[in-house]
């Protein structure tokens, strides 16, 4: 199935935990149980277990794509070593560090929060390899749990604006539709974790909410 719904450490909030850089998945290290099965054999990627500076936050602390990665500051040195093996890292850093809340990213582009500096737009591009387009969605500076992104499309909050929608398909260079997880949830960042062909999405999820995620980021 393209599409699978469950929770993590007992939270429908799966895109908080999960990241999916490239063509590896990160998950928290102390994630046990059935559900790593279940994880792993959904997702057709390399799965890393790790925790960034002891937290199990990943998908709200790491954000990248084939090329590079952004991480929060919190990571140690470690870490860094650690993540530098999947490709180049940048440093999010003065309060503006969680990179999973503050940026989505594909192979094409990142969009990333007007709360990140114009010189940091510039290091994320630097080392993601892409374009940076700088935006707020929907009124949130938050856009990491505003939008879900792969390589085929777009899922965003379904109050986003016309002008944001345009700065996410110049950045992205894909389509974008509006959505919601969770039972009527706009966050649908934090709700998804996806990589081109497979979506996780929080258990509270109904079926069409799980249509809408399949044809926005044509996992079907």
């Amino acid at each position: 199935m393209p599409i699978s719904t469950g929770d993590i450490l007992g939270h429908s909030q799966v895109g908080v935990y999960l990241s999916v850089v490239g063509d590896v998945l990160f998950i928290p290290s102390n994630l046990e149980g059935e559900i790593v099965d279940e994880i792993q054999s959904c997702f057709d990627l390399e799965t890393h277990r790790f925790l960034v500076g002891g937290s199990a936050l990943l998908g709200s602390l790491v954000c990248g794509n084939r090329k590079g990665i952004a991480v929060a500051d919190i990571a140690t040195q470690d870490d860094l070593d650690e993540l530098s093996s999947f490709g180049d890292v940048v440093v999010l850093e003065s309060g503006v560090n969680a990179a999973g809340n503050l940026m989505e990213c594909n192979d094409k582009g990142a969009v990333v929060s007007t709360t990140i500096p114009e010189l940091g737009a510039e290091m994320i591009s630097d080392v993601l390899g892409v374009k940076v387009v700088r935006t707020d969605i929907a009124g949130h500076n938050t856009v990491g749990s505003m939008i879900v992104a792969n390589n085929n499309g777009v899922l965003v909050h379904p109050d986003v604006k016309t002008p944001e929608v345009e700065s996410i398909e110049s950045a992205l260079g894909v389509n974008v539709m509006v959505g919601t997880v969770n039972f009527g949830s706009p966050f649908v960042g934090a709700g998804c974790c996806t990589s081109d062909s497979h979506a996780l999405v929080g258990s509270g999820s109904t079926g069409p909410e799980l249509n809408r995620i399949e044809d926005a980021l044509g996992l079907i």
